[in-house]
């Protein structure tokens, strides 16, 4: 059996070439989209949706899979989720009807969710004391994957068909899922001692508790408030770019690319640095980065020059890597060990309800608004996450809570 730590880079890997293989056709639905659709019309609602279905499908099941992953097992839901995007991926390379492809890429969502199982059985293989780092590592790999699957799908676009970024896909995910079965070893669920009706009560006594948990809630909304406005530029991203800079579009892509590189550059850097804090401690110092991050966005809304846009996109991305990880480590410490699959799905859920929300309002407020303010939008977001972080920081200082214990 290979040891923890090659366990988790196994994870890294695995979650590098499978989120890869998703974002091989991410930049090109509209390119594939356009002449399956006769109508100006249903090409926008088409454009949307293969984005936002997918979204959805996840955000209505990861908290679901992820009970499942604490009652049978997250290597088994590991295996599940790749073998949902293998059998999705093989049908979208031979859809040729926009509706169907609209549905598969719900289904889709629905049935991966890979993300929130290997967080958590990466959370069962690594010392409680490094989670913030286990989950910067982890989403570094989605953001290296989702770069270079990009890439490659331009390549494979440039010399073949659409129907071999999918196929390709296809296959990637394949071999995750014979990696997984061949190489992970089973984690065995926490039991479920009682199954009468008063274990049954207890259980549902303890999801209830979960949603109600003050700590688990509050540090939910603050990560859904930074991605909603990290989402907000994500639809007028390219429109702003090309009419405030009057640039090429290897430029936006440069910008793009920029944020995501900040990301992964600084992400294991700011795990480190919190790691083993309390929970106080951290949400002192998260206040510091959400306010640095005001600081940025309002800058980007206001300058004129293109190296210092380009500049403010790297800083901003390193700003966001002490956000996700870091916060979904709180959400993970905040509750027992046999409950983390239902806490992360829970988180995966908020995520994605959250890119949701701020793409549509990115896009609405764009149009009524005009491009220029978009980024004072994101500034303003990023002001309720600093007031929700330093709320939540209040209460545990009255409520007196004692720094984190590893193993507690």
């Amino acid at each position: 059996m290979i040891s923890p730590r090659r366990q988790i880079n196994l994870l890294f890997a695995l979650q590098l070439i499978s989120m890869g293989a998703m974002e091989m056709s991410g930049p090109f639905w509209p390119v594939h989209l356009r002449p399956l659709t006769p109508s100006d019309d249903l090409f926008t609602f088409a454009t949307i949706t293969v984005y936002v279905g997918p979204m959805f499908g996840i955000m209505l099941t990861s908290s679901f899979w992820g009970r499942m992953g604490d009652r049978f097992g997250h290597r088994a839901m590991m295996m599940r989720a790749l073998f949902g995007l293998a059998i999705t991926q093989f049908a979208l390379a031979f859809a040729g009807d926009v509706w169907l492809i609209l549905i598969l890429r719900f289904l889709q969502g629905g049935c991966a969710g890979y993300i929130a199982p290997a967080q958590a059985y990466g959370v069962r293989i690594e010392n409680p004391t490094r989670r913030a780092k286990l989950f910067a590592f982890l989403q570094v790999s989605t953001n290296l994957g989702s770069l270079a699957g990009a890439l490659v799908g331009g390549v494979i676009l440039d010399r073949a068909t659409f129907f071999w970024i999918n196929f390709s896909a296809a296959i990637l995910c394949c071999i995750c899922l014979a990696s997984v079965w061949v190489f992970l070893p089973v984690i065995e669920p926490y039991p479920h001692r009682d199954l009468s009706a008063k274990g049954r009560r207890t259980s549902s006594s303890s999801s209830i508790n979960l949603l109600r948990s003050p700590q688990v809630v509050l540090i939910l909304s603050i990560l859904g408030m930074l991605l909603l406005g990290r989402m907000v530029t994500q639809a007028p991203f390219s429109m702003y770019v090309l009419s405030t800079f009057n640039v090429g579009n290897w430029v936006v892509g440069l910008c793009y690319g920029l944020l995501a590189l900040g990301f992964v550059a600084s992400a294991s850097l700011w795990a480190r640095y919190f790691e083993s804090r309390s929970t106080r401690d951290v949400l002192r110092g998260m206040s510091l980065v959400i306010a640095g991050c005001i600081i940025v966005v309002l800058l980007a809304g206001v300058t004129r020059s293109i190296l210092v846009f380009t500049a403010i996109y790297f800083v901003w991305g390193a700003l966001l890597g002490a956000t996700t990880p870091v916060l979904t480590s709180l959400v993970s410490r905040s509750v027992c060990d046999h409950q983390q699959g239902h806490v992360l799905g829970l988180t995966q859920s908020t995520a994605q309800f959250s890119a949701i929300s701020g793409i549509a309002l990115g896009a609405c407020f764009s149009q009524f608004a005009g491009l220029s303010n978009v980024y004072f939008l994101v500034g303003f977001v990023y002001a309720v996450a600093l007031i929700l972080a330093v709320v939540v920081r209040g209460q545990l200082g009255r409520a007196k809570q004692p720094s984190y214990i590893p193993g507690g």
